[in-house]
């Protein structure tokens, strides 16, 4: 009986949402398919106001300054652990989730949040070592550390790789530097 529910509920969200889709194209305006041709690699904002080549949006890219692009970076790896942390949030608390379900939510929990504290733990060592704009990324395969180019010597390799080593299990050769 339940497994009904979830196969009517799922079908009444699938179209609901087809509804929803059909409903935006015709009182947007747009065809479907644009008889125009296009350029390979533009860009169209969502106001449909202006549009940005490949080579424009390079360009914008780099003149960034490196410490925006770690800023930048710095944000990005935020938004998207908060998202793996809420999904498995959203897991735990779904009633019709399974046991199996539920247990490898609060496994992929722990281990974010574990890669998370590593990782601010070795960009508080790094930035201590006097690299205080190094950002810090763990995986299953290794580690990348991120710093700017002015910050580097010529022991910054041993540095950097024996302050991740403290705090992870990754071993030397998996341990990669970048330089912005």
């Amino acid at each position: 009986m339940k497994v009904k529910k979830q196969h009517i509920l799922a079908g009444a969200l699938v179209l609901a949402l087809g509804a929803a889709v059909y409903l935006n194209w015709q009182f947007s305006g747009t065809p479907l398919v644009s008889s125009t041709s296009k350029e390979l690699g533009t860009a169209t904002y969502v106001n449909n106001e202006a549009s940005a080549t490949v080579d424009e949006a390079q360009s914008a890219s780099r003149e960034m300054t490196p410490e925006a692009k770690l800023a930048q970076a710095r944000t990005d790896r935020t938004q998207a652990q908060d998202s793996a942390l809420e999904s498995a949030e959203n897991i735990l608390t779904l009633s019709d989730s399974s046991d199996d379900a539920k247990t490898e939510a609060v496994k992929a929990a722990n281990t974010i949040e574990q890669r998370i504290l590593s990782q601010s733990n070795i960009e508080g060592i790094l930035s201590a070592k006097g690299f205080p704009s190094a950002i810090c990324y763990l995986s299953d395969s290794g580690c990348t550390v991120t710093v700017l180019k002015n910050e580097l010597s010529d022991n910054s390799p041993i540095i950097i790789k024996e302050a991740v080593m403290s705090q992870t299990q990754v071993e030397f050769n998996n341990i990669v530097i970048v330089d912005v």
